[in-house]
């Protein structure tokens, strides 16, 4: 099997138990972290999660550098 097969099962395991984990998952407060900028007004809300995304990236990071390996 050639390496995007092999990376297209690991990514549709990893959607597969994410989903499974989804009730305990969304429990987490993601989105809701200091640094988060959330600006509401009367009619809108603006919403750019910086810290979750600084922290999403680190975890993806260090899940890609242990599967290089």
């Amino acid at each position: 099997m050639n390496e995007t097969g092999k990376w297209l099962i690991v990514i549709g395991g990893l959607i597969v138990l994410i989903g499974l984990l989804w009730p305990w998952l969304g429990k987490i407060p993601w989105g809701r972290l200091p640094g988060d900028i959330v600006i509401e007004r009367e009619n809108a809300r603006f919403y750019f999660p910086i810290t979750t995304m600084i922290i999403i990236s680190v975890v993806i990071s260090v899940i890609v550098a242990i599967f290089r390996r």
